[in-house]
């Protein structure tokens, strides 16, 4: 696991701009992080990587918002209020993340057991100073 601080919005844009330019087909990647820890504003640097046009909302009440005018098609999760793992079978997830496009899923934690185990996985928290974010990275060379 490789830990990243991001001290304002302009690296967080960096950090997913980079993070997009690594993605392939059939990539999930896993946001896991308080309320306000920035997921919704990665997901929206990661889709303007993808060269999504569509502005970059949380699909809190849909639950998965798709995103087809990219390089790759975009599913974005926000499972938020998902109460039972099975809500995720009822909306067939398995077709989002084994298909041919990039899974982003906010709140990952609360379905943790059907996360695949080659995802990328970014734990987000609050660092020392105003605006400051680290993030722990599990699935992706450091070097990024």
């Amino acid at each position: 696991m490789s830990k990243l601080v991001i001290r304002d919005e302009k690296q967080t844009r960096k950090f997913g701009l980079k993070l997009a330019d690594k993605l392939k087909s059939g990539n999930i990647v896993a946001l896991i992080g308080d309320l306000g820890t920035g997921k919704t504003a990665l997901t929206k640097y990661i889709a303007e990587g993808l060269d999504v046009k569509e502005t970059i909302t949380s699909p809190t009440f849909t639950i998965v918002q798709e995103y087809q005018d990219g390089r790759l098609p975009l599913y974005h999760f926000d499972v938020y209020r998902i109460k039972d793992v099975e809500e995720m079978f009822e909306i067939g997830y398995e077709e989002y993340f084994f298909g041919n496009g990039v899974c982003i899923v906010e709140w990952a934690d609360l379905i943790s057991e059907i996360i695949p185990e080659d995802a990328i996985v970014i734990h987000l928290s609050y660092g020392e100073r105003e605006g400051e974010r680290i993030y722990d990275i599990k699935g992706l060379e450091a070097g990024l």
